[in-house]
C-alpha cells in the first residue's frame, strides 16, 4: 500500500501467460526467410546435414530459395514423443519423415493450404518422402505448409 491507502501497482507481479510463440522467430525470418509462428517446443527448426543422411530429422523441400543455405531445404527435429509447430512455408513440394529405416520415425501430419484456400491434412511417411502440391500425381496446386504435428 502507498501513503494514500491504495495498493501500489509496482508491488504486483506481471502476469505470466505462455503464448507459445516460436523463440527467435524474427531472427530466423530475417536470416533464413522462414516464418515460424508457434509451437509447444517439441519440434524445433535446425540446420540440415550436408550429406544425404538426415540424422532423424524432418526435411521439408520448397521451390523458394529459403533456409540457412538458401537452397529451399529446411529441417526440423522432434524432441519428444509428440509435438506441433505452426509456420507459413510457401511452395512446399515434399516432406520427409524423421525415421531412418522402415518402421521408424514419428507419425507426422502436415497441414497445407493452396492460394485458393483449399486446406488439406496429409499423413507423411514416417521413414520416407511424401510428395505434396505440384509433385503429386496428378500435379496439384502449389501449397503452403501451415503446421506439422508429430506423435509416436
Amino acid at each position: 500500500m502507498n501513503d494514500s491507502g491504495q495498493e501500489s501497482t509496482s508491488d504486483t507481479q506481471p502476469s505470466i501467460v505462455e503464448d507459445f510463440g516460436y523463440p527467435g522467430a524474427a531472427q530466423i525470418q530475417a536470416t533464413d526467410n522462414v516464418q515460424l509462428i508457434s509451437g509447444d517446443g517439441h519440434i524445433v527448426y535446425t540446420d540440415c546435414p550436408s550429406g544425404p543422411d538426415t540424422v532423424g530429422l524432418i526435411m521439408v523441400h520448397t521451390s523458394n530459395l529459403v533456409g540457412p543455405n538458401g537452397d529451399g531445404k529446411l529441417c526440423f527435429h522432434v524432441l519428444a514423443a509428440s509435438g506441433y509447430l505452426t509456420m507459413m512455408i510457401a511452395d512446399v513440394y515434399s516432406i520427409r519423415g524423421d525415421g531412418l529405416q522402415a518402421g521408424q520415425g514419428h507419425k507426422l501430419k502436415a497441414a497445407l493450404t493452396t492460394d485458393a484456400g483449399v486446406h488439406t491434412v496429409v499423413d507423411v511417411n514416417p521413414s520416407g518422402t511424401t510428395q505434396v502440391g505440384i509433385t503429386t500425381d496428378p500435379p496439384g496446386d502449389p501449397t503452403t505448409l501451415l503446421r506439422l504435428d508429430a506423435s509416436s
